[in-house]
């Protein structure tokens, strides 16, 4: 269970992260109050993960998990560019999540 707390988790942090970029320093208030919920309920499953997976394995997963989503979605969404190096780094990023997962 905690495992998937943390997979969602790291889901959400994508999700504030974005909200934060979309809410234009706070100026916007349907992407602040995205921003807040998420980053709370981000912020909550890490914390109940962190009970059971270890704290730099935790810590680790959630943010390689946020940081590749976050990019992704900043490229369908036309932000950014994927060049076939960032490509490949993105998958190494999932493959060291995985392998942590792997070995834990």
């Amino acid at each position: 269970m905690a495992w998937l707390v943390l997979i969602a988790s790291g889901l959400l942090e994508a999700v504030w992260a974005t909200a934060l970029s979309a809410s234009r320093g706070f100026r916007r208030i349907v992407p602040t109050v995205v921003f807040v919920v998420a980053m709370a309920l981000s912020m909550l499953g890490l914390a109940f993960a962190m009970t059971e997976v270890p704290v730099g394995t935790a810590y680790a997963v959630w943010v390689g998990i946020g940081a590749a989503l976050t990019v992704l979605i900043a490229v369908a969404r036309g932000q950014e560019k994927l060049s076939v190096v960032r490509a490949a780094l993105l998958a190494g990023l999932v493959a060291c999540v995985v392998g942590l997962k792997a070995v834990s």
